[in-house]
């Protein structure tokens, strides 16, 4: 049965027995019980659980009514697919709740990885010679999104591992196993309704975990792929750096011997202006200096960037230094034993 009451908060914590403050619900998320009654609140989801019924409170503003009368209703009617079907109600309340929240989580990382994914990949490539930003900008919102997601999966886990830590507040969950004559018999018979309490919150506290782990796999993927970004633009810069220095030694080159040519351009009266071919013999010079000075600093270049080859070390020298060290190592125990049957 579904039905929907409007009642001011006084009136509504005096007929569930509770104080004003069980209602403020301050806390992002809690799992409290009061008076035989459940609290608990999974985000912007408010909702209090006793024996009979469960209360959800401020629905209207949540967009939860598919899931209220199409998929809640058959979950706390035994017709889902819940594991708790069995149980008394709370049972089914509170792990429809979690499903419920469960849910949203992992729908929320299944529309996050494929945008992280395709982001990543579009900006992971050697190819590029520098980073879209429009990219990097969904990138950051994409983080944000995942950070926050991390943040939720952290109070679902720490919530949960609270009450798994505190067996009175296991057994203060189930609520008619302290109303119910029946369940309380059943209990005693060798039903433990404490243990199924613990097993639900364990499962659900398992399924947030991997949730979890798949998130960090997540992060872990971007902070590798950044790495790889710089080391790209990193590799880039270089290339454009080193031709950079290979053009200022080839000017440096060139207007080294260009002062050749300069000496001979000044209005100096000498002989060798006179001969025809003094103009073909010292720019040859000029050119041919400025090549060989310029390779010979390309040379230079190249030794001092390349990275030095490890030493060789024979193959002979790595069989006999264990070998050394053993013949030591018995002649040492030889002269130790000798001197202690000498002592003796």
């Amino acid at each position: 049965n579904i039905f929907m009451i409007e009642k001011k908060k006084t009136e509504l914590y005096q007929e569930l027995g509770l104080q004003a403050r069980d209602l403020r619900f301050q806390h992002l998320m809690s799992i409290t019980t009061r008076n035989n009654r459940i609290i608990l609140r999974m985000e912007f989801l408010k909702a209090v659980i006793t024996p009979e019924f469960l209360l959800i409170l401020d629905y209207r503003n949540l967009s939860l009514e598919h899931w209220l009368f199409n998929e809640l209703a058959s979950q706390l009617a035994g017709e889902g697919q819940l594991v708790t079907y069995s149980l008394p109600f709370e049972f089914r309340a509170i792990e429809a709740i979690l499903q419920y929240r469960i849910s949203k989580l992992q729908g929320r990382l299944n529309t996050l990885q494929p945008q992280i994914l395709e982001t990543l990949e579009a900006l992971v490539d050697p190819k590029l010679l520098s980073v879209d930003r429009s990219k990097l900008h969904i990138l950051l919102q994409n983080g944000k999104s995942l950070s926050e997601l991390e943040t939720d999966l952290k109070v679902f886990k720490e919530t949960i591992l609270e009450i798994l830590d505190e067996e009175e507040l296991i057994e203060e969950l189930c609520l008619s196993k302290w109303t119910d004559p029946q369940v309380f018999e059943e209990s005693t018979s060798g039903i433990d309704h404490a243990e199924e309490m613990e097993l639900l919150l364990e499962n659900y506290y398992r399924q947030a975990e991997d949730l979890a782990n798949e998130a960090r796999e997540l992060r872990v993927l971007i902070d590798d792929s950044e790495s790889i970004i710089f080391i790209n633009l990193d590799s880039h810069r270089n290339v454009m750096m080193r031709l950079n220095l290979q053009l200022t030694m080839g000017t440096f080159s060139l207007s080294l011997f260009g002062l050749i040519g300069v000496a001979f351009g000044m209005n100096l009266e000498s002989s060798l202006e006179e001969d025809p071919r003094i103009f073909w013999l010292v720019t040859g010079i000029m050119f041919l200096g400025s090549g060989l000075i310029w390779r010979r600093l390309l040379s230079f270049l190249g030794r001092h960037l390349e990275p030095p080859l490890p030493p060789h070390v024979p193959a002979v020298l790595k069989k006999s230094q264990p070998a050394v060290g053993r013949v030591e190592i018995k002649n040492n125990l030889k002269a130790e034993t000798f001197g202690l049957s000498r002592s003796t």
